[in-house]
């Protein structure tokens, strides 16, 4: 599976590429497990000072595999390939920047707010469908962006599940720049190579300190949404929308209570 998921270093710099484009870089769970590969490498090689996340031009992740998630998570959620992904994103020391393009749902949108820059292509829209697929949020961002956001705007996001552009996510300060999708990548990697030069302990104590206030409530989180996702994922209502979404028609919610 290492071809869906590429890693190369350069200069201090860990480039993390989704890479399954036929599929819009849809993630499995292999993929998860690759990603999770990635972080531990990061943090045990003391050359790496920065990990960089992005996809191609025209897509960054279009969130969950459907067929591979259909059968539920595999375990407990920490110890599922997407739960270990997430804890070691949310609790690494070295700094994490995006460059995003194209879709960038569901964890596509969730795995940037663990993100210390994130650079998007005027192409990029976002999107947390998790309530009108049967779900719920995943990532922290229950706690995250109603921290950030404030209560209302996050329901707004989490519940009606709307797509929203880069220059909507620039305003919200969900990214620090609106880049053409060509340039996107280039951009975070100057990003990346300003961080890769400044002093790496500084650096890491800088990010462990901005993550300290929500560190043990974001973990509790995590695991509380992990949890709940699970059963959610076996719910008829995200059976509903599978299905619907299968062929091609708007769910039908209304027999449920």
């Amino acid at each position: 599976m290492t071809d869906l998921v590429l890693t190369e270093k350069n200069n201090h710099i860990l480039t993390v590429r989704i890479n399954r484009l036929n599929r819009k870089n849809a993630l499995t769970h292999d993929m998860y497990t690759a990603l999770g590969d990635a972080i531990e490498q990061a943090r045990d090689d003391n050359d790496i000072r920065c990990i960089l996340y992005t996809g191609s031009e025209d897509c960054f992740t279009a969130g969950n595999d459907l067929g591979d998630f259909a059968a539920g998570l595999p375990g407990e959620f920490q110890d599922t390939p997407v739960g270990r992904f997430l804890l070691l994103l949310a609790t690494t020391s070295k700094p994490i920047v995006a460059a995003v393009n194209g879709p960038a749902v569901g964890i596509g949108t969730t795995m940037l707010l663990h993100c210390d820059m994130v650079f998007a292509g005027n192409n990029t829209r976002f999107q947390m469908p998790f309530a009108t697929l049967g779900l719920c949020p995943e990532g922290g961002s229950s706690l995250l962006l109603p921290s950030w956001l404030g209560r209302v705007r996050a329901a707004e996001l989490l519940m009606l599940g709307d797509a929203f552009t880069a220059d909507d996510a620039l305003r919200l300060g969900l990214t620090n720049k609106v880049c053409e999708p060509a340039r996107t990548e280039a951009t975070a990697l100057e990003a990346c190579a300003r961080l890769a030069a400044q002093p790496p302990a500084a650096i890491r104590a800088t990010r462990e300190l901005l993550n300290r206030a929500t560190g043990e409530a974001l973990t509790t989180t995590m695991l509380a949404e992990g949890k709940l996702f699970a059963e959610r994922l076996k719910s008829p209502e995200n059976a509903e929308a599978i299905k619907a979404f299968t062929e091609k028609r708007k769910p039908d919610f209304s027999n449920f209570k």
